[in-house]
């Protein structure tokens, strides 16, 4: 529902369970003019390392994220069951991080939680930087980092 803002202002602030595109083009490209006048930089750029079946070439998994102000971000990770324990998720992950490399990252940064693969990205290198408790009781989001060196 539209509350008025303090003062009688001609606004609304608005509450939603969705984001139409136009809420998501107004913010980040607002966000993204601020950013770019600050830092002097534009190097941000979307990236996605992405498993395809052979032959449908249906997506079946892999990894999105972004690169900005030299810094790798691994957003999301997915690789359903029957491709786990192949090497496949070590692979992405490799080609993910290769990729921000290649881009000028100098580190880069994830969150995932702790039921799902903590260990996974501490085997690859990853550092736990920070853990805040979530739901349900016993569950936390796990913050992690790690350092890219140079590409050869």
């Amino acid at each position: 529902m539209p509350a008025t803002p303090p003062n009688d202002l001609p606004y609304t602030i608005c509450v939603s369970d969705t984001i139409d595109a136009e809420v998501e083009q107004t913010i980040l490209e607002g966000l993204n003019a601020y950013n770019d006048a600050i830092t002097g930089y534009q190097d941000r750029q979307v990236l996605s390392v992405v498993v395809r079946d052979r032959d449908s070439q249906r997506v079946l998994g892999g990894a999105m994220g972004r690169t900005s102000l030299g810094l790798l971000f691994l957003d999301l990770f997915y690789l359903p069951a029957s491709l786990r324990g192949l090497g496949m998720g070590s692979r992405i992950l490799e080609q993910f991080e290769e990729e921000g490399r290649r881009r000028g990252c100098a580190s880069a940064v994830l969150y995932t939680i702790s039921f799902q693969a903590p260990e996974f990205y501490e085997r690859r290198g990853w550092r736990r930087f920070g853990e805040i408790a979530c739901s349900p009781e016993g569950t936390s989001r796990v913050f992690m980092s790690k350092t890219l060196q140079a590409a050869s």
